[in-house]
């Protein structure tokens, strides 16, 4: 029975986070979808080998794809094949998800960023969100509030310890 939790937590797991995203953009809502790969980018991410700080996803032709996600290839998985590491992958969603994330896209100027890529199970699955950019001053404004969080639990720490 132990054996398969270790072999479920194994499988299940974040591979990378945009952490950028979070930062230039407020997210409104996000989507989980699947993602077309090649054997070669499933070894590499497994090896943990992405980066997707500047990539976004579009509508193509009723169809969403991931843009400017880079996976370098691993030396020794992809010998037999010509790797292209920042080559445009189909991101795999239901019709009427597509035809909602084209509605906000076009019609109220949303943007569509990725924010997590992760395991479920044996498959990769990224979450993209609906997201507007931020301005300047709301860039402080969070960067105030995050630091005010982390010192506000300093004081709570501190203040439970004393009694």
């Amino acid at each position: 029975m132990a054996k398969q939790k270790d072999k479920d937590k194994a499988a299940g797991g974040t591979i990378a986070l945009n952490k950028r995203a979070r930062h230039e953009y407020h997210i409104d809502s996000r989507h989980e979808a699947g993602i077309a790969l090649q054997g070669w980018e499933l070894k590499a991410l497994r090896a943990g080998r992405i980066n997707f700080t500047d990539s976004y996803a579009v509508v193509l032709g009723r169809e969403l794809f991931l843009v400017g996600t880079s996976i370098p290839p691993l030396i020794q998985a992809s010998s037999h094949v010509i790797a292209e590491d920042r080559r445009t992958r189909k991101l795999l969603l239901h019709r009427a998800e597509i035809d909602m994330l084209m509605g906000f896209v076009e019609r109220k100027g949303y943007t569509l960023v990725p924010t997590a890529m992760y395991w479920k199970g044996n498959k990769v699955k990224v979450e993209i969100g609906v997201a507007r950019g931020k301005q300047e001053h709301d860039k402080r404004a969070s960067e105030k509030e995050r630091e005010w969080k982390v010192d506000k639990q300093r004081v709570m720490r501190a203040h439970n310890r004393m009694g």
